[in-house]
């Protein structure tokens, strides 16, 4: 019997029900305590991690003892809550010790697993300067702690594996997975497919703007560039390269393109559920600052492929392979109606954004009833359901694979005052001075997200790196907004670009390439960030809604100065005035168009 045999297909999708079921009913149960529904949310994420993952029959067996061994032990936690609360972090006796040892180690492993070796890497260190850290010389020594007080404030207590930011996982990512998952379970896809080309598929580079508004849409909801890359990708680029378009500049399109998925709100990667917790600015708030900075990239991209207009045929979408009218509009309520049912409880209904997200995830399970002829089927409606426990299950595995290894990291920089030190280390490193500062934390946000994912990498450099930019008078919430978009730089830039490297494969060019010309359409993911601290009414949408759009229209002007001028096949001289003049309108203040 295999992974595909009808059997093996339904205890998935009921496990996966059973996370659903489990996430969504925590919005609506009250108050629970933080060491039973953060242990739980843990044990539902572990078979999909061991066994679901698991390529081969050994790595399934080790997985399923492991992942039972590690479901014993939430359930040991939720069933002792009380008497651990008790305990303020610190750990009584030798099964004590040998149950936090092994969940850490189960914590490494099952990021190992879902995620490859780098971000376990990453806290194996932490742990180990955590634990001999008092054996370093000069000031990044620390005095020593109690192996029992540092295991147990990682495993027993708020903090660690059960803190704020598994807090972030448990109660609002999720939930908000869950949404994605029944979104791209039924039409809204096609839906997001069918717009773009319709508003983008007759211009010039049609193509190319059919995959950057889709990706644009599908990456509000996937939150992933990796999986915005196989799935509108595997749309576009067959189109593009069909119309002649040179493989790089497709590969690069659609690489660029998805990557902006993860600074396009409402989902961000789940970036705007942790920055939600680590600012204390309500998601709604983060949702408004995010969305200009989030357009003027995708302008960005528009005006770049515009430039490469001029240097290549590149062709619209044929008229024949344009949707009707009526099956747009039809397809479109798909995604429509449940982001209007989303955005009205949140900004008229003032619901919790995980509350208007169950409503709207309602929304969109009554439309997988229909196809885009609005024809009913009740097999294919089951089948849909199938594969939204299956999506919601691995997805809700995976990001809390990512949080639950990265809270490990930010328990040791606060138990040992590492994150201070590095903090007092980039002052330093800058002579006190902002712009030093932040291009120190630029460099590091581009080295750790290499190769941990976005959302980790953010987590990690915001900790590190956020008290020295807010230390240099730079507010809070820019501070996270700059540290997220750096950490994105990895995904178009070599030598690790993980978005150049499917759309690269999928295209069957040359990865560095295509990153070349990711780079030069991405200009944006470089200079936005900056923009933002050098035009900070840019985030202010909700507060100043004028100085906002007058900052936006500022910038949207540099950028696409700077776009063209370096994409456009001009004379060198018109090229570096074009990029001259959009770098003064960038990065000039007080002026007013």
């Amino acid at each position: 019997m295999t992974d595909s045999s009808p059997q093996h297909r339904l205890l998935w999708s009921a496990l996966g029900g059973l996370s659903i079921l489990f996430h969504i009913g925590l919005v609506f149960s009250g108050l629970v305590p933080s060491l039973v529904s953060r242990p739980l949310h843990m044990a539902l994420a572990l078979p999909w991690a061991f066994v679901f993952m698991a390529k081969t029959t050994a790595q399934k067996l080790v997985g399923f003892f492991l992942s039972t061994l590690g479901i014993l032990g939430c359930f040991w936690i939720v069933a002792n809550e009380s008497m651990l609360g008790d305990q303020y972090g610190s750990l009584e006796g030798n099964f004590q010790l040998i149950l936090s040892i092994f969940l850490v180690l189960l914590v490494l492993e099952m990021a190992r697993r879902s995620i490859s070796w780098p971000l376990p890497l990453v806290a194996l260190l932490a742990l180990c300067y955590g634990l001999w850290g008092q054996y370093l010389p000069g000031e990044f020594g620390h005095p020593g702690l109690p192996i029992q007080s540092f295991l147990g404030t990682m495993t027993i207590a708020e903090g660690g594996l059960w803190g704020k930011l598994t807090a972030v996982s448990v109660g609002i990512v999720a939930v908000f997975v869950i949404m994605g998952a029944v979104l791209n379970a039924g039409e809204a896809g096609q839906g997001f497919m069918n717009v773009a080309t319709a508003a983008a598929g007759r211009l010039k580079g049609g193509a190319a703007k059919v995959s950057v508004l889709s990706s644009a849409l599908f990456g509000s909801i996937s939150g992933s560039a990796s999986a915005n890359v196989a799935s509108t990708g595997a749309i576009t680029l067959p189109a593009m390269t069909r119309l002649g378009y040179p493989k790089r500049l497709a590969g690069a399109v659609e690489a660029v393109a998805s990557s902006g998925g993860q600074i396009m709100p409402p989902l961000m990667g789940a970036g705007a559920f942790v920055m939600v917790e680590l600012t204390g600015v309500p998601y709604t708030g983060i949702m408004a600052a995010a969305i200009l900075p989030a357009i003027l990239y995708f302008i960005a991209v528009w005006v770049g492929i515009n430039a490469f207009a001029r240097r290549y045929e590149l062709k619209g979408v044929a008229a024949e392979d344009q949707p009707p009218l009526k099956t747009v509009i039809i397809t479109s309520a798909f995604f429509a109606v449940p982001f209007f049912v989303l955005l009205e409880r949140m900004f008229v209904g003032d619901y919790t954004p995980q509350y208007a997200a169950c409503v709207a995830i309602l929304a969109a399970a009554v439309l997988l009833l229909f196809d885009g002829r609005l024809t009913l089927s009740v097999k294919r409606t089951f089948k849909r359901l199938e594969t939204v426990c299956l999506t919601a299950g691995k997805q809700i595995s995976l990001i809390a694979s990512i949080i639950l290894c990265a809270s490990l990291v930010i328990s040791v920089l606060g138990q040992t005052g590492l994150g201070i030190k590095i903090t007092s280390l980039i002052l330093s490193g800058s002579g006190d001075q902002l712009w030093p500062a932040l291009l120190l934390t630029a460099l590091a946000c581009l080295i750790l997200g290499m190769e941990v994912p976005t959302t980790a990498a953010y987590v990690i450099c915001v900790s590190v790196a956020g008290p020295a930019l807010q230390a240099q008078g730079l507010d809070p919430l820019i501070t996270h907004l700059f540290v997220f978009w750096f950490a994105l730089l990895s995904t178009i830039t070599p030598p690790v670009c993980g978005a150049v490297f499917i759309a690269a494969g999928m295209v069957q060019e040359n990865w560095l390439k295509v990153a070349v010309f990711a780079m030069l359409l991405g200009v944006g993911l470089y200079l936005v960030p900056l923009a933002m601290i050098a035009n900070p009414s840019l985030i202010e949408l909700a507060d100043n809604p004028i100085g906002a759009l007058t900052a936006f229209l500022k910038i949207a002007i540099g950028l696409a100065a700077i776009s063209f001028g370096m994409i456009a096949p001009f004379a060198l001289l018109p090229r570096v005035a074009l990029v001259a003049f959009g770098g003064v309108v960038l990065f000039t203040f007080g002026v007013v168009f």
